[in-house]
């Protein structure tokens, strides 16, 4: 059997070996149309600052190496340009020069090529840059080295973005962001991305959102925005998203779906016969809406090609989907996702409900106890999991990973209380954050308590709810909601008689914690109307920092 392989990296090479591992006789071709085979995309951007010190350290392993090990047949600068399914033969270019190459069974993994919007001025820029790859960080680290840029523009608030802000700002350049989105991160829920926005500003990143680029104008030195701003900028990064390289495979009449991706069945299988296809050039199915999708993640790309490759070999094996877990660094703090947002799960007409918690990275009396933002996405009749966020210094990643492990494993929020998390004071808490997010979430659905969510809290105020703060008063001195009636949680049962039973009351503290407390005492002696503003002041001043008012 001989199985061709367009493409390389995390799918194609996992592919490739999984199957030398099956299958010792096949015969098995790796065409890659970069200089790199196998190399650590995930890594490009700590290059720039010098966080990662050796390019080499980004080359996973060489074409040489592969053939010692694996017996691959590898080649490298193999750019194919058709695929005839009848004769079962893939032709392109090397060198110049055209190649062909028959096969039993194709595996397509040509990956996604960055987006580069059509804005007018950019093809003359000739100090914009895209980052995807060897080639394109080398294209960079000469413009940084020989011009030695003292501004940079990142066209583009993903993850990508992000990482690419924070290692030319650790290299020493002044940096903005400039994201069309309404916030950062648009995977993340606006609140959650705020957190993130803050660490960026605080590190001397100018951030600004809701804008788009509109041209770039003296050669790309300065760029336009829809507003009338002029930005001046030495070096440009676009990182505005992918979009998958299936250009030949559609001229090989092999289906395609949402945005170009790959239609593939659960063993990988495409339209034509003996293609199969992985990676980020695929639609996979969101497991938790059941939707077709792109997901351009590294972990799912490697898990696809091994799968691919079971199946090549006659093992039982199929795609079950994907949910997206991710993560970004941010200087000193993490920001991390898993499943859906809550604007994404209202968006596919989910029932949704959605619960935060302030929790610590470890046991909060421990040195160097940090805060952990967690939000958690959830169904409020069935308690399925739909997703999870978290923020924070240090802990995210721990967090999401279990939550992601829930979800996958189709446990419900009243499984997380249930979950036995390792504990000892410099690693957790007693009782870890990913338990409070269910013993919160389970309140909610029970009937103990009703949150309201800080993007409601201004019509809720407007039609004649009162805001009661129940921090202490050198807490409230330091900054407060205007107009808030204060009333220290310790103080509130000899209170009482200040508040109107009738009267609607928002609830709120610095976490959510006491005014949970406070909810219930109102709420057992005759309060009816009474709900707890969800991730209270701390979430509300990332969000909203503006409407509140503070110390002079």
């Amino acid at each position: 059997m001989k199985v061709v392989i367009i493409g390389g990296v995390a799918g194609g090479m996992s592919a490739a070996t999984r199957l030398r591992r099956l299958d010792e006789t096949a015969e098995i071709v790796v065409l890659e149309k970069g200089p790199y085979v196998s190399f650590a995309n995930c890594g490009l951007p700590y290059y720039i600052s010098g966080e990662i010190t050796d390019r080499d350290d980004l080359i996973v392993e060489s074409p040489q190496a592969l053939r010692d090990r694996f017996n691959l047949i590898v080649r490298s600068n193999h750019t194919v340009t058709a695929i005839d399914p009848q004769r079962q033969i893939v032709t392109g270019i090397t060198a110049g020069q055209p190649f062909s190459e028959s096969y039993d069974k194709l595996i397509l993994a040509p990956g996604a090529s960055p987006v580069v919007p059509p804005i007018p001025g950019l093809k003359e820029a000739k100090n914009a840059f895209v980052l995807r790859n060897i080639p394109d960080l080398d294209d960079i680290m000469t413009d940084l080295r020989t011009n030695q840029p003292r501004r940079a523009l990142v066209v583009g608030g993903g993850f990508i973005g992000l990482e690419v802000a924070e290692n030319l700002r650790n290299r020493g350049l002044a940096v903005t962001i400039v994201e069309q989105a309404p916030h950062l991160l648009p995977p993340l829920d606006e609140e959650m991305a705020a957190f993130v926005q803050r660490e960026l500003t605080d590190h001397g990143v100018q951030v600004i959102t809701g804008q788009a680029v509109t041209a770039f104008t003296a050669g790309g030195q300065q760029a336009q925005l829809a507003d009338g701003r002029t930005l001046t900028t030495d070096l440009t990064i676009l990182s505005v998203g992918v979009r998958p390289n299936t250009e030949v495979a559609q001229q090989a009449g092999i289906k395609t779906g949402f945005k170009g991706g790959i239609i593939v069945d659960d063993q990988y299988q495409t339209s034509q016969p003996n293609i199969y296809a992985v990676g980020d050039a695929i639609l996979v199915t969101q497991q938790i809406t059941g939707q077709p999708g792109l997901i351009s993640l590294a972990s799912p790309a490697n898990r696809e090609g091994r799968q691919v490759a079971d199946v090549i070999a006659g093992l039982p094996q199929r795609n079950r989907g994907s949910i997206g877990t991710a993560i970004v660094r941010v200087f000193n703090t993490t920001a991390a996702m898993t499943g859906l947002s809550e604007r994404a799960a209202q968006q596919a007409q989910l029932p949704t409900q959605v619960v935060h918690v302030l929790g610590k990275n470890h046991a909060g009396y421990f040195p160097n106890a940090t805060d952990l933002n967690l939000k958690l996405v959830f169904n409020p009749k069935t308690g399925e999991l739909y997703g999870a966020q978290a923020v924070g210094p240090d802990g995210a990643d721990k967090r999401i990973d279990v939550l992601a492990t829930a979800i996958k494993g189709r446990l419900t929020v009243s499984d997380l209380p249930e979950l036995e998390l390792t504990y000892a004071p410099p690693f957790g808490s007693a009782k870890d954050p990913v338990n409070m997010l269910g013993y919160a979430a389970e309140n909610l659905m029970v009937g103990l308590s009703e949150h309201i969510q800080w993007y409601q809290l201004a019509d809720a105020l407007a039609q004649g709810a009162i805001l009661l703060d129940v921090r202490d008063p050198d807490e409230v001195a330091e900054g407060h909601f205007p107009k808030a009636l204060n009333i220290p949680l310790n103080d509130l049962r000899a209170r009482l008689g200040e508040l109107d039973p009738s009267q609607a009351y928002i609830v709120s503290c610095r976490s959510g914690q006491r005014a949970y407390i406070a909810e219930r005492i109102l709420r057992q002696n005759g309060f009816m109307h009474v709900r707890n503003l969800d991730g209270a002041y701390q979430l509300y001043q990332a969000v909203r920092p503006e409407n509140l008012v503070y110390r002079q």
